[in-house]
């Protein structure tokens, strides 16, 4: 019982000392105090010289979802290894360097040393396990093939964390080089532009109207520059903020990226890859159609296939087929409502499921290649035509000058 007291007391500690050779050495330790670390470190022959308690709130990274997968891949190839549950926990804490994770996982194992479930222990900690993965972990216990399932878990994650990567890989470049594109812009309006005014007004030349103009929007920006990068900047951190805490507003952007040209079809394979990939991982480990489609609804990512989903999760459980409710959705693509009916009807449903999540993430691999190829000489003419247009409005006096001479 002491033990379980001290394991769920957990602190991260820094340390630093010298080995049995006099070489410095440092790191940190999880333990229930600074005598135990002390102690700890001299049956490893380390003369301690500093031991300095962590703050987690202020030096522990956020646990992301690339950390969960990792972690759930440790103790999925763990426990296939005979490795027994809680030494597994142990391993998994040592392993990583993030202070938050070590003490989550440091929670979670004194949870289920004192008779927790796992599946219990993790539903603690809904902001990194959510309903999917503890249902999963859940149907696995009762199953008896944890292990099998934490591996389909891990292998889940890890292909949804590919999927958001290359959507953001396919986003990231143009997103980049429009804003390099605009401090560049900016720059020229504020230093470069008010320099050729002057010389142009000491000339006493009428300037061409492209010129006139370019002066004119640059008059704007050295006058009220404050204002514009303080609208800009307003803009941005209101529509992350409206994201994140407004579902309404978060409900109306996934229908608006859905019909956006060259992105929309993107998300839309990502989606229904994702819809299917976590479905297929629900109905193969188990859990009952209804429950899975529940779970489905919140791990889809858009609004529009989460109502969706809904939807067909109470006409699947009134006694309708899923392929003929997926139908009457009219968000599905053809080729998901055949396979899962052929599915039904053969009884491999969870095997259809996985078919098409592959060939929608091959979709997206190609689609991202398209977007990159095509997203480059796109954004090399803008570039251009910005660019060289503020240079030729800067030099039309001077051409003019030379052509009058």
């Amino acid at each position: 019982m002491a033990q379980g007291v001290a394991t769920a007391k957990q602190i991260p500690f820094l340390w630093e000392g010298t080995d049995r050779a006099g070489k410095k050495v440092k790191g940190e330790m999880l333990a229930p105090g600074e005598a135990f670390v002390r102690q700890a470190l001299r049956r490893q022959g380390i003369s301690v010289t500093k031991v300095n308690r962590q703050s987690l709130l202020s030096r522990g990274r956020t646990i992301t979802e690339k950390d969960i997968a990792l972690f759930t891949r440790q103790l999925a190839t763990m426990l296939k290894s005979g490795v027994p549950l809680l030494q597994a926990f142990d391993i998994s804490a040592r392993s990583h360097a993030n202070p938050s994770l070590q003490r989550l996982l440091g929670e979670i194992k004194a949870d289920v040393e004192t008779g927790s479930s796992m599946s219990v222990a993790f539903r603690k900690h809904p902001q990194y396990f959510d309903g999917l993965y503890c249902n999963l972990v859940h149907a696995g216990e009762q199953a008896g093939i944890l292990d099998t399932v934490l591996d389909r878990i891990a292998s889940y994650k890890e292909k949804m964390l590919a999927i958001k990567g290359k959507i953001k890989s396919a986003l990231f470049y143009p997103v980049i080089v429009l804003v390099v594109a605009f401090v560049i812009t900016a720059g020229i309006m504020l230093f470069v532009i008010p320099a050729f005014k002057d010389l142009y007004g000491q000339s006493g030349q009428n300037l061409p109207a492209l010129t006139a103009l370019v002066m004119t929007i640059s008059d704007a920006f050295v006058e009220y520059w404050y204002i514009i990068f303080g609208i800009i900047g307003i803009s941005v951190f209101a529509f992350t903020r409206a994201m994140k805490t407004s579902p309404k507003f978060r409900a109306t952007m996934d229908v608006l990226i859905l019909k956006f040209p060259v992105f929309g079809p993107l998300v839309e394979k990502a989606t229904v890859a994702r819809w299917a990939r976590t479905f297929s991982s629900m109905f193969s480990a188990g859990v009952p159609m209804v429950e899975a489609l529940d779970s489905v609804a919140g791990a889809s990512g858009n609004h529009v296939f989460q109502e969706a989903t809904l939807k067909i999760k109470n006409e699947v459980a009134a006694g309708s087929s899923l392929a003929v409710c997926l139908q009457n959705a009219a968000v599905f693509p053809n080729m998901l409502i055949q396979m899962v009916a052929i599915g039904e009807e053969s009884g491999s449903l969870d095997s259809m499921l996985t078919k098409v999540a592959d060939y929608y993430e091959r979709e997206v691999d190609d689609a991202v290649a398209g977007i990159s190829s095509l997203m480059e000489p796109f954004i090399m003419v803008i570039l251009g035509v910005l660019i060289g247009g503020i240079v030729i409005a800067m030099y039309l006096p001077i051409f003019k000058m030379g052509s009058v001479m």
